[in-house]
């Protein structure tokens, strides 16, 4: 046996966030003594061989690491190297043109790269979504057994040390599965940034805004012509129309001055007087004698 085999059997194993797991029983080793990967006893479930590069030996335990977390940092590790050195050679080529030629066959090289990243990262995304859906599950067991133990505690069924073990327990498995939880979603967004990066790269090159808007007010040669002095004033008298042009303006009479009021006074009585014409008064005078 390899010393490796000596420091990893008969230790517990544990997952990355302490729950208990079983118990290391053997190994199997390849015929260069390397462990290809481990037999773990985990009680009601049985004799589980589990991949070697997924346990890590910490002292007295052993760690497991979930498939799916090896699995998404290869590839983040693998893509972001990529996107790297599609970068560098894309400056390459930007400060030498010459190298262009010489540069598209890396290029492919690159391009097929990211493409066989893309096939494998929607194996990962199906996993990642396959296991929220298993510490979805996980999350209900843990409720609903602290909730009944609360159920039973309150009808008298169970003691108080019960009900606080039970409780104890279902609050861990709770914050595994929270942080387990927290884990998937941020290697989700560590994803979904390097498919942003991979766009930016590999997405055809839009003109500038600046030069598009110069490119449209473009004129033919002969028409290309700037004002830069502006025209002068005009030294000729202005000539006025010949028609004028008459409006018609409603004018609001203005009051009249004092100077100007003339105030109409009563004319008295004339007196019958000698100069007054007889023939009105013979006039007068005949009327009344024919009323009589």
């Amino acid at each position: 046996m390899t010393h490796d085999d000596i420091e990893i059997i008969g230790k517990n194993v544990k997952d990355m966030y302490g729950t208990f797991m079983g118990k290391v029983v053997g190994t199997i080793t390849d015929i260069d003594g390397s462990i290809q990967s481990v037999g773990i006893d985990c009680g009601s479930q049985g004799l589980q061989q589990i991949q070697y590069e997924q346990l890590v030996v910490q002292g007295d335990v052993v760690i497991f690491i979930p498939k799916w977390r090896l699995d998404s940092q290869r590839l983040i590790r693998e893509k972001q190297l990529t996107i790297r050195r599609l970068k560098a050679l894309i400056d390459i080529v930007s400060e030498n043109d010459d190298m262009k030629i010489d540069a598209e066959i890396i290029h492919e090289k690159y391009k097929s790269k990211l493409a066989s990243l893309d096939e494998t990262e929607r194996e990962i995304k199906a996993k990642l979504e396959a296991r929220l859906t298993e510490l979805d599950e996980q999350m209900k067991s843990a409720k609903m057994l602290s909730f009944d133990a609360k159920v039973q505690f309150k009808s008298n069924e169970i003691s108080d040390a019960t009900f606080e073990t039970v409780k104890a327990c279902t609050t861990e498995i709770i914050e595994h599965v929270t942080h387990e939880t927290a884990e998937i979603a941020n290697v989700k967004s560590r994803i979904a940034d390097l498919e942003l990066e991979v766009q930016e790269i590999t997405a055809p090159p839009t003109p500038d805004i600046q030069e598009s808007a110069v490119s449209y007010l473009e004129t033919p040669e002969p028409q290309q012509i700037v004002q830069t002095i502006l025209p002068e004033a005009p030294t000729e008298p202005v000539v006025p129309h010949s028609e004028p042009i008459e409006a018609t303006v409603s004018t609001i009479p203005e009051p009249p001055t004092e100077s100007e009021t003339t105030y109409a006074f009563p004319e008295p009585p004339q007196q019958v007087t000698t100069g007054t014409s007889k023939d009105d008064n013979d006039d007068d005078w005949l009327a009344r004698m024919e009323a009589q």
